[in-house]
């Protein structure tokens, strides 16, 4: 069967024997997906089931979707398509489709590929080996194959995720959803309507799982949200007001978390995805400052220059607000780096507009920029706007506002030269010449000379050359 290629996840030791079930995850999409792929995977493992690499062999085949794009959405009915002759083969095949492509699309999945067995949505996911089981229960009862589908969607669930029992397969840097949903209301995103409203997890769970990813030998802890510095806005107040860094009413808020994890032993790093400028707050600057832990790197997205874009886009701030926000950062934090998504052909975007977004990005200094061209998404606000920007000004815009963030890059990675970094090795760039490479507190990408058993250590290393893209030198 040839497939084309996705990032697949199976870190994990497989279990022997040929007559153990296997399943197969191909994870599509942002760092949540690939959590939550692991969380699946890890469900499986406690019923018994190996993982796989091999796609034709599995006997559970599962699509982890993304929702954000129509064309993420089309590569997974290629996908699904291309196993309908191999689902001919074998009957006994089972073939799932979860996450926000499944909470979306529903029954239409079903429609399009008529040998899906299962829609999983995004709230759901924690129930899947439950989930196969009765679709082999039905078969055994001689149900038609219709019958034997399963449709398991909404968001009333809160997704399980204690995970003692389970192995750690996530690496030296590992991922940690922290909340699941959002309550914007960005007239280009399908987010909220896939994920569902906010929903933070107890900082008590939290930490349970993080002393389980390091000792399991995670090192690095990746906070991951679609608003993660909206954390807390939805907990309860505490009841005695003792954290540092309580939020709105006296919740818990993303600061007291960095304090509990900035206390765990083993863990070196902390890194945050993603924020958004109106939950900035002087209590998470100043945690920031005062966790040694947390890396000086925050993607911040600013998606438009353009007061007037903004307000389309209902992204709830203005040019002048955000720097009020980055100011509130860089006071207390001098020397933090920002990352930002930009949008352009936004409907309505003149070119006035955009030459706003190149000024902004210029002003803030942005050393990570993810630039993407604005496509209509049904279910979406801006979907009942105009299209109105051509294809090929958005294309020229895309290129423009790519080369104005690698100009940025270089400036700011060349006045590293000279520095001496603390550098996470995170992986061996070049096995045959012991390059290495890693990230620095300031999430720079550092690649440099040294022994392979550096990988998964800090070190120090004197920045010697810069790129756009990241930074070289050697070991101090």
């Amino acid at each position: 069967m040839t497939l084309p290629r996705v990032q697949t996840r199976s870190d994990a030791p497989l279990l022997e024997g040929d007559s153990v079930p296997s399943v197969h995850v191909v994870t599509f999409g942002c760092q949540m997906n690939k959590y939550d792929s692991l969380l699946v995977e890890g469900r499986f493992r406690a019923q018994g089931y190996r993982l796989t690499e091999d796609l034709g062999s599995a006997d559970v085949i599962l699509f982890n979707t993304c929702s954000v794009r129509e064309h993420a959405e089309e590569r997974v009915f290629s996908w699904l398509g291309e196993l309908r002759t191999a689902k001919e083969r074998r009957p006994d095949l089972i073939v799932g489709v979860l996450g926000c492509m499944a909470q979306r699309a529903e029954g239409e999945i079903f429609r399009r590929a008529v040998h899906v067995d299962i829609v999983c949505g995004t709230r759901k996911i924690h129930r899947l080996p439950e989930l196969v089981a009765e679709v082999r229960a039905r078969r055994a009862g001689g149900l038609s194959t219709r019958e034997q589908r399963l449709l398991e969607v909404g968001q009333d669930d809160e997704v399980a995720v204690e995970r003692g029992d389970e192995l750690y397969a996530g690496g030296l840097a590992g991922y940690l959803t922290v909340m699941r949903g959002c309550d914007l209301n960005c007239t280009f995103c399908i987010v909220p309507r896939v994920r569902g409203r906010v929903q933070s997890r107890p900082i008590e769970d939290l930490l349970r799982e993080a002393r389980w990813m390091v000792a399991g030998g995670a090192r690095v802890i990746t906070l991951l949200g679609q608003t993660v510095n909206s954390y807390g806005e939805d907990l309860a107040p505490y009841s005695q007001g003792a954290r540092r860094g309580l939020g709105r009413d006296g919740r818990p808020s993303l600061a007291d978390l960095l304090y509990a994890l900035q206390e765990l032993p083993g863990l070196e790093r902390i890194r945050l995805i993603t924020l958004h400028p109106s939950y900035v707050t002087p209590a998470l600057a100043r945690a920031i400052a005062e966790c040694d832990k947390v890396d000086r790197f925050l993607p911040l997205p600013a998606q438009s220059g353009s007061d007037a874009v903004l307000k389309r886009m209902r992204r709830g701030y203005t040019r002048d607000l955000y720097r009020a926000r980055v100011a509130c950062l860089r006071e207390a934090v001098p020397d933090i780096e920002l990352g930002s998504d930009w949008i352009v052909g936004f409907p309505g975007e003149s070119e006035p507009d955009f030459r706003a977004s190149v000024e902004f990005l210029e002003e803030l200094g942005t050393i990570q920029n993810y630039v993407f061209q604005y496509s209509p998404r049904p279910e979406t606000r801006a979907f009942e706007l105009a299209d109105d920007v051509p294809a090929e000004a958005k294309k020229a815009r895309n290129r423009e506002l790519l080369q104005a963030g690698e100009r940025v890059a270089l400036a700011r990675h060349q006045s590293r030269i000279g520095e001496e970094l603390q550098v996470f090795v995170e992986e061996v760039r070049e096995p045959a010449g012991a390059t290495l490479r890693g990230r620095s507190a300031h999430n720079l990408p550092v690649s440099f000379p040294g022994d392979l058993g550096l990988v998964g250590r800090s070190v120090r290393v004197r920045v010697e050359d810069a790129s756009a893209f990241g930074l070289w030198g050697s070991l101090v």
